[in-house]
């Protein structure tokens, strides 16, 4: 078992690099916050509570000799939705077209039935490498990360898997974030960049909008909320008759829930509730566009949306 820490050396390449690597693991398993970590911005948003991420965020890491695209999938799971079929479809679709697989793992969680599950997957498929990314490692000690990286390996010797490496790390903390990046380039294909220096994620601006409001809308709701919220920013346009100097893009958007009692929830007594996503999200959303916004947001019932083909089309699924 070859598990990779901080000391090993890396030899130097002059070659330029640029490919994909896609983070796959089950819901929560900290994939998102590794993307993020790895291209030093928020381009994936996190949330306590499982699944999400609903849209494939290409993170970009920009290397003087690489170009490294992260593709960060919904977690894949056993679906009980329309909704939860079209997003392992996404998982199974990203996983044919990149040049690695990173699988995490949380280290803080003996492996399930969740992780077999997508081991299993992954077993399938014979061409792309795959590296075991040992998440979270800030929250055990030394013991229980020993015994968690010799149960990943013995996972692989299992299914028949030969991990290309085994590296634990910790977005949080910050540590081997650069070593994973340092080890998943070599494994890109030679070629020029893809996307221009600078540019961070390829998803349009009104979907990581829309993103930010939801992750938003995530935090502090009841656990039967979060795969009901789903969010359309329907315009962002600049404010006529501003000076240059003081610009102001008004966005406005409609947060779907799936049933009328959910609103109140969403809403809060006397509107708190939603006057603090929009406060929470604002902030990030001005931070991501560089600009001063006005937010207004509004809750619409989409009935049982996440089981009509028609409304998930709608909502952009």
């Amino acid at each position: 078992m070859s598990v990779r820490t901080q000391s090993s050396e890396q030899p130097a390449e002059s070659v330029h690099r640029a490919g994909f690597a896609c983070f796959v693991g089950r819901p929560n398993a900290g994939k998102s916050t590794l993307t993020n970590a790895l291209v030093g911005r928020k381009v994936a948003i996190t949330s306590n509570r499982p699944q999400t991420t609903r849209h494939t965020v290409r993170g970009i890491v920009h290397r003087p000799d690489a170009q490294l695209i992260l593709v960060d999938t919904p977690g894949l799971h056993k679906p009980r939705t329309l909704l939860g079929e079209r997003l392992n479809d996404v998982v199974r679709t990203t996983w044919a077209e990149v040049d690695v697989i990173g699988f995490c793992l949380p280290a803080d969680q003996k492996i399930g039935p969740g992780d077999r599950f997508i081991a299993k997957e992954l077993a399938g498929i014979r061409k792309t490498p795959k590296v075991a990314i040992v998440t979270k490692t800030d929250l055990v000690d030394g013991k229980a990360l020993a015994e968690q990286l010799i149960a990943i390996d013995q996972l692989g010797k299992e299914l028949g898997i030969e991990w290309a490496e085994i590296v634990p790390v910790s977005a949080v903390g910050d540590k081997q974030v650069a070593l994973l990046a340092d080890l998943l380039i070599p494994m890109m294909p030679e070629g020029p960049a893809l996307y221009p220096e600078g540019d961070l994620t390829d998803e349009p601006e009104q979907v990581m909008v829309a993103e930010l409001i939801r992750e938003a809308a995530l935090e502090g709701v009841r656990d039967e909320l979060p795969h009901s919220i789903a969010v359309v920013v329907e315009e962002m346009l600049p404010r006529e008759d501003r000076p240059a100097d003081r610009p102001l893009l008004d966005i406005h958007a409609n947060l779907y829930i799936e049933r009328t009692s959910q609103k109140g929830i969403i809403i809060g007594p006397q509107g708190k509730r939603l006057k603090e996503v929009g406060i929470k999200s604002r902030k990030h959303i001005e931070a991501l566009l560089g600009t001063p916004v006005f937010l207004d947001l509004h809750v619409k019932v989409a009935k049982d949306w996440q089981r009509d083909p028609k409304q998930l089309r709608r909502l952009g699924f």
